[in-house]
């Protein structure tokens, strides 16, 4: 019986939930949606999917997930793009809820990689929260949204020297939320 879902784009992303909560990958399910990465603790109280950037595989994902699991509290986690500079990198803000010592942003979800912020009416943009959004919101009593600022429209393809610290930083802000 499945409780806490946390959902992350990329596996690398993924990796310090994984590791600090010690989830094992589960293989043994059945008509996993291609792509999409499950993870668990010993005793399924917590899952972990990575279900790659984007509307349709997020949407899989998920779907998938509450099909298969009985689902309390959703958290999103990943990077986004900044469009303010003067916002450090590794910044954590929630958009979706005003949270205690926690930065709150909006944001845009977006299906192509934006190149500026020309025309941007949010502080943060991404490629998955607002997908999570639709389909947790009716979903799961407690969702949250959290996002840790990557880049200001330049970095391209970051590796894990730099997202793993970047996540790992932010862990104890918002593990609270598990």
């Amino acid at each position: 019986m499945t409780k806490l879902l946390i959902h992350c784009a990329t596996l690398i992303e993924a990796q310090t939930f994984i590791n600090f909560l010690k989830l094992k990958q589960n293989n043994n399910l059945k008509n996993l949606p291609t792509n999409t990465i499950i993870f668990q603790d010993e005793n399924s109280e917590t899952i972990l999917v990575v279900s790659g950037i984007g509307k349709e595989r997020t949407f899989e994902s998920l779907n998938f997930v509450y099909e298969n699991f009985s689902i309390t509290k959703a958290i999103h986690i990943g990077l986004a793009s900044c469009c303010d500079s003067s916002i450090k990198i590794g910044s954590l803000f929630c958009t979706n809820k005003l949270l205690n010592n926690i930065n709150f942003a909006s944001i845009t979800t977006v299906d192509i990689p934006l190149q500026t912020d020309e025309g941007l009416e949010t502080l943060l943009v991404d490629g998955n929260a607002n997908y999570f959004l639709d389909v947790t919101k009716n979903k799961s009593k407690d969702v949250f949204v959290f996002k840790i600022v990557s880049d200001y429209f330049e970095l391209i393809n970051p590796d894990e020297n730099f997202i793993i610290p970047l996540i790992e930083d932010t862990y104890p802000k918002i593990n609270r939320f598990f």
